[in-house]
């Protein structure tokens, strides 16, 4: 009784010693490799995904249920785009769009500004509807998905 649920929890590796026979890591290397979705003359737009802000963590599933925290975001989906990319599309900012990847599509408010290089939109990995849009490749060592890239285009919904 009175102890902290952390002091029984178990840390991974915590003692030095990983899953292999001879109990050390394995560091893997390899070669850079093209993204497995290239942009094209119909999705010409590279959708990164990450991070949307401090008060956004665990895709929600935890910071969604701070009524704190929940006022420091945008409840409503968003992808930000480059002025460049926003005026050659007639999209303004706040205006609704229908960001579109050969797998789905989500509807999003446009926040337009200068911090992505043109050919970028960014939607914050906390929107369920991103998981619409994102590649299902995976990295063949850690088996971590590649979630920060993939082609899309954007229109005014």
């Amino acid at each position: 009784e009175g102890e902290d649920l952390a002091d029984n929890e178990r840390r991974l590796f915590e003692d030095g010693r990983f899953f292999r026979g001879n109990g050390r890591a394995r560091f893997c290397f390899g070669d850079p490799v093209d993204p497995p979705e290239p942009c094209d003359e119909r999705f010409p737009l590279v959708l990164l995904t990450g991070r949307g802000s401090s008060s956004q963590w665990h895709t929600q599933t935890k910071t969604g249920k701070s009524k704190v925290l929940r006022k420091l975001y945008r409840a409503e989906a968003y992808v930000e785009m480059n002025p460049e990319d926003a005026r050659s599309l007639a999209v303004g900012a706040n205006d609704e769009v229908v960001v579109r990847s050969r797998r789905g599509a989500m509807r999003a408010r446009a926040v337009v500004t200068p911090t992505l290089a043109p050919g970028q939109v960014f939607v914050p990995m906390h929107y369920p509807e991103v998981n619409r849009l994102t590649h299902p490749s995976f990295d063949p060592y850690s088996r971590q998905p590649s979630y920060k890239h993939c082609a899309v285009n954007v229109e005014r919904a």
